[in-house]
């Protein structure tokens, strides 16, 4: 029974992934599943919505923090940090080391902002246009973009990912940061050291400088690009090494990026609020395409999907649904290390989920009983499924990035830090039971 309940639920994923349904329609016939399951084991209506109440409850700071973050990227376009640092950024950019600039540029962008979706239409669409205007390989450009969208989207203090890791864990975020930072520093190295081996040997041609697009102009006709644009970011990495709060963190930059949007970019009040809500909009085309987006608007949906997954947890405790599933689970450990069990349990929920938060929270509930040390645990699914949802060529992870940039699914391929990664924790954990 808990096996014809489970496989149903991934036939409906999979049924709405092929439809091109959205992901919260699937959730949403799932929890429609999963509780007409419990009413079948004699719970009723009252307990059933405790359960789920209890499981959205676990992640109502998660919730919160994403409708900060929201605002936080809309301000950020608005008063002119993120055009500031691509404008600035894309003039390190040489064409002997492009390939490893454009990783290096991507991670430094993401990390600030903790969105891979939002780095990859910046600052990864012009590392391309660029690439390309030097006559460079798509496909590998397209790689080194993956890689570096998805270092900041792992480690930043701002990232949904490990705000939701930490959350689901039980597990402080700065500490989680600085193991991240610290378990990822080789393969970090060995990414830099091969694209700058392949970027010297594919260099493209200096003499096609000329195709070479001026950001700092395009930017500099909707922005003011001085030091105080940047203002908001230095915010956030002050605070972040001071150890504050993550909320308190994002309060701090969101005030600086109102301050600036209106003081330093003479935005009326009124039209800075409604970015916020809705989300930074230009009626430039060019700009448009590499900066619209942000506001709580753009948080609604990863925030019904963890909303909705939440509850799923608070249903599989009690019911124990999950039961079956975790005993092959833990024998699996002894076959393949725990990490290696974690690792592969993240491919499956990557690919049937087909979108990093709700892999992160499918591969968390199936995985907590085999890793008791929760500090363990987080790192694990930070080096795990957090790499491995963009693995997937047909998740949203890496498709969302690859479109926005123009690169080919085959660039997965060379998303070296995506793979580096989970190698390295793999080879280097203990083969014993933690």
């Amino acid at each position: 029974m808990n096996f014809a309940v489970l496989l149903g639920f991934v036939a409906i994923l999979l049924v709405c992934v092929v439809a091109g349904i959205s992901v919260l329609y699937a959730l949403l016939m799932g929890y429609i599943l999963f509780a007409a399951y419990s009413l079948s084991r004699g719970f009723s209506v009252k307990e059933l919505v405790k359960m789920s109440v209890e499981g959205i409850r676990t992640a109502r700071n998660v919730i919160i923090t994403f409708i900060l973050i929201g605002i936080l990227t809309a301000l950020w376009r608005q008063g002119g940090t993120i055009p500031a640092i691509v404008a600035y950024a894309s003039t390190l950019i040489h064409p002997s080391v492009f390939l490893v600039m454009t990783f290096l540029l991507n991670c430094l962008l993401s990390f600030l902002t903790g969105t891979a979706f939002g780095t990859a239409a910046t600052m990864g669409s012009i590392c391309m246009t660029m690439g390309l205007a030097l006559g460079l390989d798509p496909v590998i450009m397209g790689g080194a973009i993956l890689s570096g969208v998805f270092w900041g989207d792992r480690c930043s203090p701002v990232s949904t990912s490990a705000l939701l890791v930490s959350e689901v864990t039980g597990t402080n975020l700065y500490t989680n940061i600085k193991i991240m930072i610290k378990s990822a520093m080789v393969p970090s190295l060995c990414a830099v050291a091969i694209y700058a081996v392949i970027g010297w040997f594919l260099q493209g041609d200096a003499s096609a400088n000329a195709g070479i697009p001026d950001v700092g102009a395009l930017f500099a006709t909707e922005f003011r690009l001085g030091a105080v644009a940047v203002v908001p970011a230095i915010v956030i990495l002050a605070f972040a090494l001071a150890r504050v709060s993550v909320r308190w963190t994002m309060v701090a930059s969101i005030i600086a990026a109102s301050v600036v949007a209106v003081v330093y970019q003479g935005i009326p009040f009124k039209d800075m609020f409604v970015c916020a809500v809705t989300g930074y909009s230009s009626s430039n085309v060019e700009i448009a395409a590499m900066l619209n987006g942000g506001g709580v608007v753009s948080m609604l949906k990863v925030a019904g999907i963890v909303c909705i997954s939440a509850s799923y947890s608070g249903i599989f405790q009690k019911t124990g649904l999950l039961d079956s599933v975790k005993g092959i689970i833990e024998k699996l450990v002894s076959k393949c290390t725990t990490f290696g069990t974690v690792a592969l349990i993240s491919v499956i929920s990557g690919a049937i989920s087909c979108n990093q938060t709700l892999a992160i929270m499918l591969a968390e509930q199936l995985c907590t009983h085999i890793v008791p040390n929760r500090q363990k645990f987080a790192i694990f699914l930070e080096n795990s499924v957090v790499l491995i949802a963009p693995m997937i060529p047909w998740s949203i992870a890496s498709g969302v990035p690859l479109t926005s940039v123009g690169a080919p699914a085959a660039s997965i391929c060379f998303a070296l830090y995506l793979f580096l990664v989970p190698l390295w924790q793999f080879l280097t954990q203990r083969k014993e039971v933690v």
